[in-house]
């Protein structure tokens, strides 16, 4: 499956901004979606994970209250909904997925998904 991501951009603290993820390839139904992010000088980190039909999700606790995972499997798109950001929140923002016979349980390393999109930047300015 091919991942392409869009949405990112430059945004006050405070604002919001909604990232995609288009599948292309496979349906997206059979994977595991995940989001990414890496800031400059610091290592990948797990934001949020969602199960095959979305029946579970997982949010890394720095984000906790502010940001949302969805998925429309019709339109083989996952969505990362980002409220309140933070300038910490700057960071290239990946998604990925991760095959699954099963509905699944969304995992946070990152070398569990096998598939990864070339990324979005988000900027937040203080």
């Amino acid at each position: 499956v091919q991942l392409v991501e869009s949405g990112g951009g430059l945004m006050q603290a405070g604002g919001s901004l909604r990232l995609s993820c288009a599948a292309s390839g496979r349906t997206l139904s059979d994977y595991i979606m995940g989001w990414f992010r890496q800031a400059p000088g610091k290592e990948r980190e797990f934001v949020a994970g969602i199960s095959r039909n979305g029946g579970s999700s997982y949010l890394a606790d720095s984000v906790k209250g502010r940001f949302t995972i969805s998925r429309d499997n019709a339109k083989n798109t996952a969505y990362l909904q980002m409220n309140s950001l933070k300038y910490e929140d700057t960071a290239v923002y990946y998604c990925a997925a991760e095959f699954s016979p099963l509905e699944g349980v969304p995992r946070t390393p990152g070398d569990a998904y096998y598939n990864w999109g070339q990324g979005t930047q988000v900027t937040v300015s203080s």
